[in-house]
């Protein structure tokens, strides 16, 4: 049978061939006409699998004449479109001995075209080729025209050639098997063609956009469509938009082929839509991109005046319309989209003139302004693409304007012409978010036709006479934020007839906005209407009958909202029986609405009676007769806004269509609100004209105003009264508290619940410009404030409500600095408010980026980084302590929503449930709820009450926060833990049933709450906010243990060096043996084993379930459990997450789609050694790895040294077309070199683990070694300028850490107190690496600096000098102070991070150190420093070069503290500065100092001598509860971050504080040597000798480790070893960090066969004596004693009196003769003798304890009795 083909011509030629099933005909007309000796086919791998096997049959039946058909399918994706791609198929084409006389056939989508034909171009210097585009994209865009290109890492399609192909054949039966989304992709370049060139085809699109897409859903059967006879309906209308869209592009390349004019038209929306794409891809498709681009492309055209339409992309399309889209911000890209990044790449763009951007401008939908792209200055397209926009204040000039159509009005219109009989034509239609939701709901509901005319200004209905037809099952009609639609639809819904039920539902705010009176009504009236989700509120379903709207008599409360009332009076005529409306319910709100509704009905026909005196309405049966023309007035809601600039400007307004005779209530504003306030006001039947008092003069207060006719416009007046300068007429000032300059509004109670309480909304945005109001229970009172007088630089948090962006912008046309946010929530009611300010009121404004301050994000929600985070948990699980730190840590504001229920209900959580009951105080909850999240959206942490829970709005309500707008941490805790801590609780009411039961009920609805789940243990809190991420070289370590709790212990030893933590989750057993086969560890194990290690360190963890086809121990088969694992991890806040590309591509992608700011590891890896670097397969894994990762991930297994630089090879290539970061690395040890050369994230194992994660891997220490051998890493020469110098402990600080990292870096000293030529000659030296500074340099060093930092601007002193690159490479030496994060860091760790909000400080000095110090307070949030330094002169010199916000209070002695004694003192003088005496010329230290009952922190930032006076004194108290900061702790943190700015790594702070320690006690000469407690990271008081700080390790130690020690010595390994030679020590170690003990240990060992029978406690060994211990008899043993301590309430000094024998200090009171009676005392001997001694009696007693086991066992055998 002949096929149907539809032709279009380009370039003159008839070469574009449309139908459907189109196979036979394109290799019959190929072989027909272009004959060939080859003909080659070119595909990629996805397209080969559905269409090649037709093509190839299709040749072998019909070729003749000895030509041949070869075919070659190539990866599918951009990356294929290469100049590595490029070569591959020349030389495919090359080895199967093609000539010129070649026909190349392009069988796929965009990137097979653009690749296939620049071989076509250039193969042979040109062959003939065909292309058979696949996709709708490639069928409208990529195919048409010639125009082909490959990618560079410079850009995309750079270079190329224009090479017309000799047919395009668009076979659409293609598109079946295309999946939704691309085909979607591909309607927005036909949107955008509709745009630019042919109304009529966009006005098809917006109408029937379902349709189109029926087309592909089914795929066709029996070649249906290939003859015009057998094509469907459906099938006709998509060929036909395909068609149109074709010939556009055809005409146009036909003039213009070389795209030097008139061709850039069809680049609407590529402009931006291109930069948007830059930064997405490959994650959001073209088509999306220009989507965007195009509307905001349209809104430039607005904002020069010539566009006055608004332009959407039909919603049946369903592609993301704007840059908030749930699609983009799941991107963590997304992050990038900053104004100035699109600008950036819009510089490169053919379409522009040098710097000058151009854009294709739009006149009106289909034509363009002009002929090619227009130049757009760069501050036009920043304020569109900016989310936010600054007013500039000024005072316009008179001007007449007219506002938008009513979107009362509109809405009313469009459902009276839509139910109506004829023809009706809307003129002055809102175009808004709420028309077009209403005119697309009518549409579904098969309701009415739209079409438009003249240039969009009028729209045509044709009514459908009331005929509404249900949708198809399950059908959504989403109404966004649009109540008034909202309202109206659930009564015409109930219209609908037919057997299907509508789904109608909203946005999260719609979904808790009221509608239930009137469903309430609807459903006593017979209609069968759910409520889907929460009671009272949207989503509905709405199920339709034959009988459809019953009527009759129908009872409702009008006294929400007068929409409830407009939706039954609208459908009444087309009940089944005459309606009887009676409103009940009280005082009906917004009559004027209600009337304006009856007005319209009137003049579409119909007459509502009112029964005199009441609030009954009858309504007969009937039909709407349609006007030909309806004008709609214009909006007077709206109105009020420019007439109140006028007002407040001084200036005149003349509003037209809207006078006396308005139908709207608005229209009174004018009159009734601007009048009284000092205004002039004229007002005709048509027209308002309004003139404001002088800018002088100003406005009179408002005095009492009842807004209840006008409730929308009540926030316009709240603004004007908040700078009203005059008092109120007196007339009016009747009832009003607060002076003669206050204005109570009142009648505006249901404006709580319109898109957001509008109420609380003004209140709270008042009050950032400093204006006071009061909330009164139907509308609020202002209370008025000189204009001169108000805050500056306000940013407006608008709510998503239209109008207060709009009211906030009148109140910024006098206040300087103001931003609105949100600017788009204007789109609701006029869309072109911001262009019509700057262009017809003549107000400027300019776009500014809204605010994203640095903070966590979580999974689904918007990662904007200022969204307030969400705490929800049982009481008493943690939620207000865990708040506070993460507040604390954040700088945020911490909210308890219990004690703002308290604050709003005097008597408390318990009377009020006491006396009122539980469903009372949920309802009473909830609303407290919502207050609190209108209140504190931004910058917030809210510990929420733990049974929020339980109401189901209220878990809506957090579901929705989590998905749309920020974080929800569930704080979860041991439920006994919960129950001891309630059961002595008593301030809460009792639940009446069991905690245990509570919990259970609750925990489903807090894990479904929530997107985050923290395990409340003691934690160290920074780690749990803060995400580093990897430096230039980084590093993470593969841990192997089965159980990595133990290895705790030595974790800060093993990360030496790395950036973050790998848990192979694959790896770990509960039983603590590494899994031997396949295994799956429990949820509830991984959960302790992340918690532990979130505690433990701050590093960040990357999560690695890795399978057994992979090279791991995890099932394969078992991927749903892997995926449990992964959503553990997200919801954990892991930070990195490895998936495996393996796995379910839906289920990867879901997962990417969910995890918020977790960075996704998408790896593969070859075990197998089998792949190759250089092939084809691996780009395709490439390509499926950057689908869904973040950061690529690909293993190999080196066979050869040539295998690593094939591996170079290929990162450097795909790097060049994927900015993503990329691990690539060889397997084994020929792969080693792959590791050394690898810069992101190279997995390293360490010497104390067990075993390495796979073959080959190596240690940061042996990576960093190679890297210097092989020049990779030259070594560095860092010094220490200053004088005195010569006992500074920096260098050992810093070589340490050197040595420990593998780093061939030197620290030396060069003493000069002069800026001397060695100086200058080091500093110029390329071997110079860095520098600390110190006195008298601090300031001389600046001027050979290239810059400074703002904090060592501020403080005024250099202690850092750093070798960075500037943006131009050149070398700079940068200037910065670390001296004060030393001090901050040493502060907020004796305080657990928290700073109490009344703490008062004392700074003692008045020198450079003092600056530090200064510094170091203000930026811990300290409120008040007293500063005091003999000389007040100096003090007074020093405040005054600081800020006056720091409030430094000046002392003249240390006797008194005018504002309360300090909790925090920083000395900053020498030692020999001050006593503890009354002496001359030194500051007497008293005391009283220390007199705060909370005690503090004591900072000395002297070290030598150690015990300075300050120290004495602070140690010298009795009930001490002062902590201590030594000099020395100082001067190692500051070393510390100056080590990680150098070197860009972590310092290894435990090994250098440890030789720091040695090195400094070596300096006293003294005879106790100084050692870190074994509990304590840093020291314990408790211990003599530990210097003092904070017991917060030792806390977390004793919880985590259950009194397991912290130190495995290998005095303990040698001991294990010398009895079980065999075992490798590694092994030996891991066991002693396991159990806890060499006793336990070898019990262990034993158990497991290494000996048949265990010897007894192994603690007899070593008999264990002091004065504080008491020796009995044990029964039962063979020894003679056993130690018993007399007290047990010291379980931690017993445990080290126990263990760490040779540690013992004097202070425990345990001589000489505890270790071995008789013996010398070493506590007299000197360190050196006595650490001898030591090894000595050590060695003894392992002999003596072999010795021993060996007697044992040899007595068990000969059966001897033990002595």
């Amino acid at each position: 049978m002949a096929t149907d083909i539809q032709k279009i011509s380009i370039l003159h030629k008839e070469s574009i061939h449309c139908g459907f099933h189109l196979v036979p005909y394109i290799i019959d007309t190929v072989l027909k006409t272009l004959e060939a000796s080859t003909y080659v086919l070119i595909t990629d791998t996805h397209v080969a699998a559905l269409h090649l096997d037709k093509f190839t049959v299709e040749f072998k039946v019909k070729l003749s004449n000895g030509s041949r058909f070869l075919s070659h399918a190539i990866p599918p994706g951009e990356p294929s479109k290469s100049r590595e791609g490029k070569a591959k198929i020349e030389d495919f084409l090359l080895e199967n001995a093609c000539t010129r006389d070649t026909v190349i056939i392009a069988l796929g989508g965009g990137v097979i075209g653009d690749l296939v034909g620049f071989v076509a171009a250039t193969f042979m210097r040109g062959v003939r080729f065909v292309q058979v585009p696949t996709t709708l994209l490639a069928m409208v865009d990529s195919s048409i025209g010639g125009k082909t290109a490959i990618d560079t890492p410079h850009g995309k399609n750079l270079i190329g050639a224009f090479w017309q192909p000799e047919y395009i054949f668009i076979d659409a039966a293609f598109l079946e098997t295309l999946p939704a989304r691309e085909f979607s992709n591909g309607m927005a370049e036909v949107v955008k063609t509709a745009a630019i060139w042919n109304e009529d085809d966009f006005a098809l699109l917006e109408s029937r956009s379902r349709e189109i897409f029926d087309a592909i859903q089914t795929p066709s059967q029996n070649y249906a469509g290939r003859q015009l006879s057998t094509r469907s309906e459906s099938q006709t209308l998509l060929l036909q938009i395909i068609m149109g869209s074709i010939s556009v592009k055809s005409h146009i390349v036909t003039i213009d082929e070389r795209e030097t004019g008139l061709r850039n038209l069809v680049n609407f929306g590529h402009s931006i839509g291109h930069a948007i794409e830059a930064v997405l891809t490959p994650n959001i498709l073209h088509g999306e991109c220009v989507s965007i681009g195009s509307i905001l492309e349209a809104e430039i055209s607005r904002q020069f005046g010539y566009l006055s339409q608004t332009f959407a992309c039909p919603k049946g399309l369903q592609p993301p319309v704007s840059l908030k889209d749930p699609r983009i911000i799941a991107l963590s890209a997304s992050k990038q989209l900053s104004v100035n990044r699109l600008l950036d790449i819009m510089r490169i763009d053919k379409k522009n003139s040098g710097s000058t951007k151009k854009i294709v401008l739009l006149s009106r939908i289909g034509k363009t302004v002009e002929e090619k792209a227009s130049a757009v200055p760069d501050e036009v397209i920043r304020r569109t693409l900016s989310e936010a926009i600054r007013i500039i204040p000024g005072i316009p000039q008179a001007f007449r304007m007219s506002t938008p159509g009513s979107k009362s009005v509109s809405n009313r219109a469009l459902v009276l012409a839509a139910l109506g009989q004829g023809t009706c034509r809307l003129k002055n239609l809102l175009h808004s978010d709420d028309t077009q939701v209403m005119m697309a709901a009518l549409t579904d509901l098969q309701g009415a036709k739209f079409s438009w005319e003249d240039n969009g200004e009028t729209l045509v209905v044709e009514g459908g006479r009331g005929l509404l037809r249900a949708p198809h099952t399950g059908k959504e009609i989403y109404l966004g934020n649009a109540g008034t639609a909202a309202r109206f639809l659930t009564t015409l819904c109930v219209l609908a007839k037919g057997f299907n039920a509508t789904i109608i539902t909203g946005n999260s705010r719609m979904k808790q906005r009221p509608i239930g009176p009137l469903v309430e009504a609807l459903r006593e009236n017979g209609s069968c209407i759910q409520y889907r989700e929460s009671e009272g509120c949207l989503p509905l379903v709405i199920q339709a009958t034959e009988k459809g709207f019953h009527g009759g008599h129908i009872r409702l409360a009008a006294n929400i909202s007068s929409q409830y009332v407009s939706a039954i009076l609208l459908c009444a005529p087309y009940a089944a029986n005459d309606v009887v409306l009676e409103l009940i319910g009280g005082q009906v709100i917004s009559q004027p609405y209600i009337d304006m509704t009856i007005a319209m009905m009137r003049t579409f026909g119909v007459t509502v009676e009112r029964d005199e005196g009441k609030n009954i309405y009858r309504i007969r049966k009937g039909m709407y007769l349609n006007p030909g023309t309806y004008a709609i007035e214009s909006d007077a809601s709206s109105a009020t806004y420019p007439l109140a600039i006028a007002a407040i400007t001084g200036t005149k307004c003349t509003i037209e269509n809207i006078g006396k005779n308005s139908l709207q209530g608005d229209a009174r504003f004018a009159k009734e609100v601007l009048e009284p306030m000092g205004c002039t006001v004229v007002q005709t039947e048509t027209e308002t004209t309004v003139t404001g008092p002088s800018v002088q003069d100003g406005l009179r207060a408002g005095g009492l105003i009842n807004m209840e006719p006008m409730t929308d416009a009540f926030l316009t007046a709240s603004v004007l009264a908040a700078v009203s300068k005059r008092p109120s007429l007196p007339e009016r000032r009747a009832n009003v508290e607060g002076g003669d300059r206050t204005t109570r509004i009142i009648g505006i109670a249901n404006q709580r619940v319109k898109e957001c309480n509008r109420i609380k909304a003004m209140i709270d945005e008042l009050a950032k410009f400093g204006i006071s109001t009061t909330e009164l229970e139907d509308g609020l009172e202002v209370h008025g404030l000189e204009p001169s007088l108000l805050r500056q630089g306000v940013r407006v948090h608008c709510y998503d409500d239209h109008r207060v962006a709009m009211a906030f912008s009148v109140l910024a046309t006098l206040v300087s600095s103001t931003t609105i946010e949100e600017k788009r929530c204007v789109e609701k009611t006029w869309p072109n408010w911001w262009d019509d300010l700057r262009n017809k009121i003549g107000i400027s404004i300019e776009g500014v980026e809204s605010q994203q301050p640095e903070g966590s994000t979580i999974p689904y929600a918007t990662p904007d980084g200022s969204s307030s985070i969400l705490l929800i948990g049982m009481r008493g699980a943690g939620k207000s302590y865990v708040g506070r730190l993460a507040a604390a840590v954040l700088g945020w504001k911490f909210v308890d929503a219990d004690e703002e229920f308290a604050k709003k209900y005097p008597i408390g959580i318990k009377s009020f449930v006491q006396s009122k009951g539980w469903i009372a105080f949920r309802s009473a909850e909830l609303g407290v709820l919502h207050d609190v999240l209108d209140s504190n959206r931004e910058n917030c942490v809210i510990s929420l009450g733990g049974g929020i829970v339980e109401t189901p709005e209220a878990r809506d309500i957090l579901r929705v926060y989590k998905r749309e707008k920020g974080p929800v941490v569930y704080i979860e805790r041991d439920v006994d833990e919960i129950i001891e801590y309630l059961s002595e609780e008593t301030a809460r009411p009792n639940y009446g049933e069991s905690i245990v039961d509570v919990f259970r009920r609750r925990e489903s609805w807090y894990k479904e709450s929530s997107n985050y789940v923290l395990l409340n243990q003691p934690m160290n809190t920074e780690s749990m906010f803060q995400s580093p991420t990897p430096n230039n070289k980084s590093y993470f370590l593969s841990l192997t243990y089965p159980d990595v709790i133990p290895a705790l212990e030595i974790l800060d030893e093993l990360c030496i060096g790395v950036d973050a933590i790998e848990l192979r989750v694959d790896l770990l057993s509960a039983d603590g043996i590494s899994p031997k086969i396949p295994y799956i560890p429990s949820l509830g194990y991984v959960a302790k084993q992340l918690s532990a290690l979130h505690h433990y360190s701050d590093l960040p963890i990357i999560f690695t379930v890795r399978t057994v086809s992979q090279g791991g121990m995890f099932p394969d088969a078992e991927e749903d459990a892997a995926f449990d694992l992964m959503e553990l991890a997200l919801r954990s806040g892991c930070e990195y997450i490895d998936v495996e590309i393996t796995l379910s591509e839906s289920r990867r992608q879901a997962l990417y789609n969910m995890k918020g700011s977790s960075q996704i590891i998408s790896s593969w890896h070859d075990i197998t050694g089998e792949m190759k670097w250089d092939s084809q397969a691996l780009r395709q894994k490439y390509v499926v790895a950057a689908q869904f990762g973040d950061i690529i991930k690909i293993v190999g297994k080196a066979v050869c040294l040539e295998d690593n630089y094939a591996l170079r090879l290929f990162v450097t290539t795909v790097s060049g077309q994927n900015h993503r970061p990329i691990i690539a690395i060889n397997m084994g040890a020929e792969g080693q070199m792959s590791r050394i050369l690898n810069t992101t994230f190279s997995p390293v194992t360490h010497p104390l683990l067990p075993n390495k994660a796979a073959p080959g891997q190596l240690s940061v220490t042996q990576i960093q070694t190679a890297l210097h051998l092989i020049g990779q890493l030259p070594a560095k020469k860092f010094y220490l300028f200053g004088s005195p110098i010569s006992a500074s402990m920096s260098p050992t600080l810093h070589n340490t850490g050197f040595k420990h990292l593998g780093l061939p870096h030197i620290y030396s000293l060069v003493e000069t107190g002069v800026i001397s030529d060695e100086i200058r000659s080091i500093l110029k030296s390329p071997e110079f690496g860095g520098a600390s500074v110190t006195i008298p340099l601090k300031l001389e060093v600046v001027p050979l600096l290239t810059s400074t930092s703002l904090h060592a601007r501020a403080i005024g002193a250099i202690n850092t000098i750093i070798v960075r690159r500037g943006l131009d490479g050149t070398r700079e030496l940068h200037g910065d102070n670390t001296d004060w994060i030393g001090i901050v860091r040493c502060i907020r760790d004796g305080l657990e991070g928290v700073i109490p909000c009344n703490s008062m400080s004392l700074v003692i000095g008045g020198g450079g150190t003092s600056r530090s110090a200064l510094y170091a307070l203000h930026a811990l949030g300290v409120p008040t420093i007293y500063l005091y330094n003999r000389t007040r002169g100096s003090a007074e010199a020093l405040v005054s070069q600081f800020p006056k916000d720091y409030n430094i209070v000046i002392l003249d002695s240390l006797d008194s503290f005018p504002h309360g004694l300090p909790s925090l003192i920083i000395s900053t003088v020498p030692s020999s500065a001050t006593s503890l005496t009354p002496e001359p010329g030194k500051i007497y230290l008293h005391a009283g100092l220390l007199g705060a009952k909370s005690g503090g922190i004591i900072v000395d930032m002297a070290y030598r001598p150690r015990s300075t006076p300050l120290i004495a004194l602070a140690r010298g108290l009795n009930g001490n509860n002062w902590r201590i900061v030594e000099g020395i702790d100082i001067l190692l943190e500051q070393g510390f971050e100056q080590f990680e700015r150098w070197t860009g790594m972590r310092p290894p702070r435990e090994a250098i504080r440890r030789k720091v320690y040695e090195e400094y006690e070596k300096s006293f000469a003294r005879k106790q040597p100084l050692k870190l407690c074994p509990f304590h990271e840093r020291s314990c008081q408790r211990c003599s000798g530990f210097r003092s700080g904070s017991n917060d390790e030792a806390n977390r130690a004793r919880s985590i480790l259950g009194f397991r020690p912290k130190t495995v010595t290998d005095q303990m390994v040698s001991t294990v070893q010398t009895m079980f030679p065999d075992i490798p020590r590694p092994n030996i170690h891991y066991d002693l960090l396991r159990t806890g003990s060499v006793e336990l240990t070898s019990n262990k060992l034993l158990e497991r066969g290494f000996l048949e029978n265990p010897p007894r406690n192994y603690f007899e060994l070593f008999p264990v004596q002091s004065a504080t211990q008491s020796t009995e008899p044990r029964s039962g043993s063979s020894m003679a004693t056993e130690p018993s301590l007399k007290t047990q309430a010291a379980p931690q000094t017993n445990l080290i009196n126990r263990f760490h024998l040779e540690e013992r200090i004097k202070d425990d009171s345990i001589e000489l003769s505890s270790i071995d009676p008789g013996g010398k005392s070493i506590w007299e001997d000197t360190p050196e003798r006595r650490e001898q001694s030591l090894r000595e009696r050590k060695a003894q007693m392992v002999l003596a304890a072999r010795k021993k086991l060996v007697e044992q066992e040899r007595r068990r055998q000969q059966n001897v009795p033990s002595q």
